[in-house]
């Protein structure tokens, strides 16, 4: 039976310093272009849609299989194990809810047992992807693919709490009676319930003592 569900966003939060698509950008040739693109949305200068184009363009030519390989190395947060294994202990289910491409959540979900829960997607023919977006997803997107899970799952929105750091979190937690702003900045940290500062989340399993507050919540 699933008690309750902990949506988790990935670029700041599981993935902090930098982001998936940084890391990937690295190994595509183009991070420089990438992280200033980055930076421009969460300024507000550039769309979700726009960010995720300038990023594809380089996956053009680079096999599904390579791109797995080296996501095997993406660098997660310390603790991400335990807050999981935390999850699963008490029948929450740990949910990716991340404008991450879809190959990273795939890869996370793998790695540390999350569920992975949409994201854009990179188009592919015959195993190599094709540097256009086959399908966009925007923070609006991860707020409704969210809730639709809940639903999905049985689960009511008062079960249900979200982490994350950033301006594409803001529609999720507005919508959820209950989110931790981990590292964030100042929008996000107003949108949500309650907020960690940097210097006490270096290990995400520092979250689990709010965990706690919040399922014992819901009896």
């Amino acid at each position: 039976m699933t008690v309750g569900i902990v949506f988790f966003d990935v670029d700041g939060t599981l993935v902090s310093p930098g982001s998936s698509s940084s890391f990937l950008a690295a190994r595509f040739g183009h991070q420089d272009a990438l992280d200033d693109a980055e930076s421009r949305y969460a300024d507000g200068d550039l769309t979700n849609q726009q960010v995720s184009e300038v990023d594809a363009l380089a996956w053009r030519g680079t096999s599904v299989a390579t791109v797995d390989r080296w996501l095997d190395d993406l660098p997660v947060s310390p603790g991400t194990e335990t807050v999981v294994a935390w999850c699963r202990a008490h029948d929450v289910e740990p949910v990716l809810a991340s404008l991450a491409w879809q190959p990273v959540t795939r890869s996370l979900a793998r790695r540390f047992g999350f569920v992975p829960n949409g994201g854009p997607r990179v188009g592919e023919h015959d195993g190599v992807h094709d540097g256009t977006v086959a399908e966009h997803f925007d923070e609006f997107d991860k707020r409704d693919r969210a809730l639709a899970l809940a639903r999905d799952l049985g689960v009511p929105i008062e079960h249900c709490c979200a982490i994350g750091d950033s301006r594409s979190d803001i529609p999720l937690f507005e919508a959820l009676p209950s989110a931790l702003a981990l590292n964030a900045g100042p929008a996000a940290r107003a949108a949500a319930s309650d907020a960690i500062d940097a210097i006490d989340a270096d290990d995400l399993s520092r979250i689990i003592p709010w965990l706690d507050r919040w399922l014992r919540e819901l009896a």
